[in-house]
């Protein structure tokens, strides 16, 4: 009962960061909510988005609510992976000085790191944060530096196409959820934005988001007794393996795109990694809505952001992925049999 309790206690402050995000970030619900999964599911988010819709204030305001050390890198060009770890100049004494780089300023305090526009990095730099996403480590100074409750989050500029270095197949794999934050389309949240004057001065509106809701420290253990607490009935799991055998051929369940040859449309289907992401979020969606059992709703809400990057196309309709992943999710949802 303690520990049942407890996880009540830590939901509840789960759902107070949400809504005090939102007396930050307007218009941008599910987004708030979809990185609320991704912090308690512990795993990491690349965001789609056009400038200046909010990104980093979103980002921003999460850091502040939940507590902990927030990093932020801006990818350029001529970035190196040493750029991460150190920072070299000279002090006002004429002497050369080196200090830590964004990732080890905060040192084991890190929870919030956010590497924007990170398609503008080359691939080294790219490679050094997706091993200290996947090991929540880096080695530097002949020693390992351990960022045991950080989360890595990171954009691409969708604009420009000069000078950039899109992220491989596998390193968006890495990422436990890709989620597209909008901008927003009601007409008096939009009124909002441009007129209202709070909305124009950042660090004052942030100043409405109650700070250190969370214990930062205990994110990895709650996560885990969240996994192990929403449990998924037989039906469910037969439910979600073929989900997985559909994204490897959709075209076996009468899935049909206009204008692709389904035969010729993907390359690799979704990972286990991947599968194990829609199904350790699903559980969080659960637990949020205060269940300790998966439904097929769970699932169907997590399927896009969590498997829509994973599917792999051939290079001859890569190029049509943000139209063609979300409408073959869709179908692929509506074709596999939903467990009553």
């Amino acid at each position: 009962m303690a520990f049942e309790e407890q996880l009540q206690d830590w939901r509840e402050s789960a759902l107070r960061v949400e809504l005090s995000v939102t007396a930050a970030v307007t218009g941008q619900h599910e987004i708030i909510r979809l990185i609320n999964v991704a912090l308690f599911a512990r795993g990491h988010v690349l965001l789609e988005g056009g400038v200046g819709v909010g990104k980093t204030t979103v980002l921003r305001a999460f850091s502040r609510a939940i507590g902990g050390g927030f990093g932020r890198v801006e990818g350029t060009i001529d970035m190196m992976p040493g750029d991460l770890i150190y920072h070299t100049y000279v002090d006002a004494e004429g002497r050369p000085r080196i200090d830590p780089g964004p990732l080890l300023r905060h040192g084991e305090n890190l929870t919030t790191f956010f590497f924007n526009e990170i398609n503008r990095a080359r691939p080294q730099v790219q490679s050094l944060l997706l091993r200290a996403m996947a090991e929540r480590s880096v080695s530097a100074f002949d020693r390992e530096y351990h960022f045991p409750h950080m989360t890595v989050f990171a954009d691409r500029n969708r604009v420009e196409k000069e000078e950039t270095f899109e992220l491989a197949s596998a390193a968006r794999d890495r990422f436990m959820l890709e989620l597209r934050m909008p901008t927003p389309s009601e007409p008096a949240i939009r009124r909002q934005l441009v007129f209202d004057p709070a909305f124009h001065d950042v660090d004052q509106l942030l100043e409405r988001v109650a700070p250190e809701i969370l214990d930062w420290q205990q994110l990895n253990q709650v996560g885990a007794a969240i996994q192990r607490s929403v449990k998924a009935s037989e039906a469910l799991e037969r439910y979600v393996l073929d989900l997985w055998d559909a994204t490897h051929a959709p075209q076996d369940l009468g899935v049909r795109l206009d204008g692709v040859d389904m035969e010729r449309l993907i390359l690799a289907g979704a990972s286990p990694r991947g599968m194990m992401a829609l199904t350790r979020t699903a559980r969080v969606v659960a637990w949020l809505d205060g269940r300790t059992y998966l439904t097929p709703d769970d699932i169907r809400t997590m399927a896009q952001p969590a498997l829509g990057h994973r599917i792999f196309f051939t290079p001859v309709y890569e190029l049509r992925r943000a139209q063609l992943a979300d409408e073959l999710i869709t179908q692929i949802l509506e074709k596999v049999p939903t467990p009553r």
